[in-house]
């Protein structure tokens, strides 16, 4: 087979039914990525003669004798592609794992194909930026500002991996040639609940090319949990490698490792498994019904799951004051029961990790794992609990990260691919597909939330109480933390002096769930701030209003239903200048409606703490390089979260120099100490606070050092770069690096921040929308956010963050769905079944930054990646009830739910709306 790849050519057959993208991965072109392999998300789009495909599903075979460009082909003589320079130049990119395809696509587009962009990006998915930032990027609005000298915190820097994302020379998990990599593939149960009788591997072991096998015989006898935390404690210990009983479709049976995904596979189909069914319950409201089928019979001491026998993984039940007595003096009472749905991450680049042994001169070696984590030091220690190894006998990497939103914090895969790398000594490797995403890895909780609220006639409220269930699936990862945090800063941010919860994280045999992007509150908030427009409604008072009468203030203290939390902190205070945002966007003239369809407006809230409770760790080390630039290592992790950016910038004001000058090497467990990890919006908090405190120190070494050394004086060492410029500084700091080493001093500092006291961040949400009362379909007329982020580091990346937050909350508002059967089983394994929002459904959003300094975040900052999910969707649902009449209750609002309740409130007036 001849094909030319990026004008270079090639002679190498395709294997039976390979598909182009992997044929030109095999040849080094891993700018190609797989977010699908369906032809639904378009991240592996190239040109075949000039064409774009999806690279996916076009057969190599047809390529033969053609010219196919990648996206590592677009740049010629060493300049960067126009269309490449436009994404630079807007950075229409987050994680990037998307990028090339959308280059791709966009660089195929003729003029009238521009002119529609919602239909050329329509087999083209972004789960991270929202899509405003690659429209701007085809349009040539340039966003980012060139790195000169100043101060670098505030500005529109850009992203310093940039180049290589539009390059496509940016290396994710699976961008690299591993020698002798073996592929692992698992075999998954087709049943809710049943018991391992007898398994038999001998078929799969036949097959050509298969090298190992392994079950629950197999397995470490340890349980476990998948989530990862700083406090091991937080999660039940629930979980084993393999087990003989499994608990949901799709939990891991076997495993089989072999040369290639096909032999693995086949080996799959040829393992033969006995299995005895069991009872499966799959709602959690039978769950907790006395007689119920046990998902987890272990003993509550051993396990941390607080009533195994009742399917209670984890419970909380909190007063404060007297909530019956607040109900009985109030003038206004509303209560109601809200739903919210499964919802996927769907990040585009799926869970995976590979590991292999660097072998030393004696034959041992250590072993490496490259994973798709958030977590990458927590991963490492709860593998080396798992196996029984000192810690130092692991590294655990990652390289860029394709997305995460929580997904990822999580150990998925890589205790089985360490266990086969064991037994092997070979480099193993395990990537998802697409389906094992919505089977095999974790879920946002369904919730399901009863609210009463009561309220005196001027608004102010006498009572609020919360009655929640959270469905954990068939393990109970993350499921505590979701439960408490959901019932926390949701009632946090009013001042009610009688406060109820009562809460149930709930064992079903469905797929497990776990963190997802607000951890929780997201699904509380929609049910309270739902309950208080009711509640404004039967008041006659502005929903605002009501609002403003009741929100917490400055310097006040955090009660919840369990009472005062004494380490989180109103550090810095903006809602008072969120709800000023939303009221000024009320206020403005309307935009126009198609005829006959009916128009209304709302509003909600959220606030959210910004890093978790009881320690969130991160360690940094800056360090002066011989050249006279600057080194930070740092443990974080790069998912589109932007830290990579925000550390430069911070490490650059502190040490006067320009982010240019500043090196970032990250999420390894061999730079730094210890990194709890990427989670919790703790990137710039946490992390950040961390370099900021580790630049500090060694600018005060520097000015020590050339004031003691070459007899500098310090005041005039600061004002060097003004005298002599950024160049003329770097000479100096080179003579530094000379000096000190002539004395035997490294100038390196170590920084430390451990997450707590905790400040809050605020948001607010408001939507007009328009709603077709013949169909049901709901067309956003403007979205406008406000954001409380204290002092915003880099406002085109956090522009970028609530942007983000917001379309993907707008998705799990209007249609996401993880549909699960009556047998437990995922019915919407696909991006096709399960849709995105694509570019066609997003609108753009006005994101309005506070003027607010935070006294606990680094230089003023607080964090804005979390937060912006929250409040949408009980915006839109106001916005919804305000247009119809129709109290929504269940998420996803589709179409038909909308039309059906709007038919149903023509059909009867008079019938209470619900």
């Amino acid at each position: 087979m001849k094909i030319t790849v990026n004008e270079q050519h090639f002679e190498a057959e395709a294997r039976p039914g390979q598909c182009l993208r992997t044929y030109l991965r095999d040849r080094g072109c891993f700018g190609v990525k797989k977010g699908c392999d369906a032809g639904d998300c378009g991240a592996c789009t190239v040109h075949v003669d000039g064409e774009p495909v999806h690279s996916c599903v076009y057969p190599a075979v047809r390529a033969e004798g053609r010219s196919v460009t990648t996206v590592e082909g677009l740049a010629k003589n060493g300049e960067l592609h126009p269309v490449q320079q436009r994404f630079l130049d807007a950075q229409g990119f987050q994680c990037g794992f998307c990028t090339a395809g959308f280059l791709m696509t966009t660089a195929a587009l003729d003029e009238d194909k521009l002119a529609d962009l919602p239909r050329a990006f329509k087999g083209s998915l972004c789960r991270c930026t929202g899509y405003r930032a690659i429209e701007d990027a085809v349009r040539g609005v340039k966003h980012v500002e060139e790195p000169a000298g100043g101060q670098a915190v505030g500005r529109n820097l850009p992203a310093p991996a940039g180049p290589e994302v539009v390059t496509g020379t940016a290396r994710y998990t699976f961008d690299l040639d591993v020698p002798g990599l073996l592929h692992l593939k698992l075999l998954r149960s087709p049943h809710a609940h049943a018991r391992i009788r007898h398994i038999t591997t001998a078929a799969a072991l036949a097959v050509p090319g298969v090298h190992l096998v392994l079950t629950h015989h197999d397995a470490p006898d340890r349980l476990y949990s998948s989530a990862q935390h700083e406090h091991v404690e937080d999660d039940p210990a629930d979980t084993r490698v393999f087990d003989e009983v499994v608990r949901h479709v799709g939990q891991r049976v076997a495993a089989v490792v072999a040369d290639s995904e096909a032999a693995a596979e086949e080996g799959c189909r040829r393992i033969e498994v006995t299995y005895d069914v069991l009872p499966a319950v799959i709602e959690p409201g039978e769950a907790l019904r006395p007689g119920s089928p046990v998902v987890h019979d272990k003993d509550p001491a051993a396990s941390g799951i607080a009533r195994p026998q009742d399917n209670v993984a984890a419970e909380l039940h909190g007063e404060v004051g007297d909530v019956e007595a607040g109900f009985a003096e109030a003038d206004a009472l509303y209560e109601n029961t809200f739903q919210t749905q499964r919802v996927q991450h769907a990040s585009l680049e799926t869970h995976g990790a590979v590991a292999w042994f660097d072998e030393d001169d004696e034959g041992t070696g250590r072993l490496t794992v490259r994973s798709s984590t958030q977590t990458p030091f927590l991963t490492r220690r709860s593998l080396c609990a798992l196996f029984d190894l000192p810690e130092d006998a692991i590294r655990v990497v990652a390289g860029r990260v394709g997305g995460g939103f929580g997904g990822k914090q999580e150990m998925l895969v890589e205790d089985v691919v360490v266990l086969a790398a064991l037994r092997l000594r070979r480099p193993v490797k395990l990537e998802y597909t697409r389906a094992e995403q919505f089977f095999g890895a974790t879920t946002r909780h369904p919730f399901t939330v009863r609210v009463k609220a009561g309220a005196r006639r001027d608004g102010t409220l006498t009572a609020l109480a919360l009655h929640v269930v959270a469905d954990t699936g068939a393990y109970g990862n993350h499921g505590p933390g979701v439960l408490f945090h959901a019932c926390g800063e949701s009632l946090a941010v009013y001042r009610c002096p009688n406060k109820k919860a009562d809460g149930y994280s709930v064992y079903t045999h469905n797929v497990p769930s776990g963190a997802f992007r607000g951890y929780g509150l997201g699904q509380v908030i929609f049910a309270v701030e739902s309950v208080l427009d009711e509640l404004a409604a039967r008041l006659g008072l502005d929903p605002l209003v009501l609002r403003e009468r009741n929100v917490i203030r400055a310097g006040e203290a955090m009660i919840t239903a369990d009472g005062e939390e004494e380490d989180l902190h109103i550090a810095s205070y903006g809602l008072d200048q969120c709800l000023g945002i939303i009221r000024t966007a009320a206020a403005e003239p309307a935009e126009p409606a198609p005829p006959g369809w009916l128009v209304g407006e709302g509003s909600a809230l959220a606030m959210i703490a910004t890093a978790p409770p009881r320690g969130h760790f991160a360690d940094a080390r800056v360090s002066l390089l011989p050249d006279g630039t600057f080194d930070v290592a740092v443990g974080t992790a790069e998912f589109g979260n932007g830290t990579t950016t925000v550390h430069r910038q911070i490490a650059a004001g502190e040490l006067g120099t320009t982010a240019g000058q500043v090196t970032i090497r990250q999420s390894d467990t061999d730079l730094v100490r210890h990194d709890t990890g990427a989670f919790g919006s703790t990137g710039t908090v946490v992390a950040g606070k961390a370099v900021l405190r580790a630049a500090g120190g060694l600018a005060g070494q520097i000015l020590d050092f050339a004031a003691e050394h070459l007899g500098v004086d310090r005041a005039l060492c600061r004002l060097e770069e003004e005298a002599v410029g950024y160049a003329g500084k770097r000479v100096l700091l080179k003579e530094l690096h000379q000096a000190a080493l002539a004395a035997g001093r490294e100038l390196t500092a170590d920084g430390h921040f451990d997450g707590t006291p905790r400040s809050v961040a605020f948001n607010a949400q408001w939507f007009r929308v328009a709603v077709d009362p013949g169909t049901g379909e709901i067309r956003i007329l403007r979205s406008v956010h406000a954001a409380d982020a204290g002092e915003v580091m880099n406002p085109m990346q956090c522009r970028g963050q609530v942007e983000g937050g917001v379309a993907q909350a707008l998705g799990a508002t209007l249609f996401e769905n993880v549909r699960v059967d009556e047998r437990g089983a995922v019915g919407t394994a696909a991006f096709r079944r399960y849709r995105l929002p694509a570019f066609a459904d997003v609108p753009r959003t006005e994101v309005h930054f506070m003027t607010t300094a935070d006294t606990i975040g680094p230089l003023g900052a607080k964090s804005m990646s979390e937060s912006p999910f929250n409040p949408v969707a009980p915006a839109l649902a106001n916005a919804l009830r305000d247009a119809t009449g129709v109290r929504f209750t269940e998420l996803p609002l589709t179409r038909d739910r909308v039309w059906l309740a709007v038919k149903h409130l023509d059909a009867q007036p008079e019938s209470p709306a619900g």
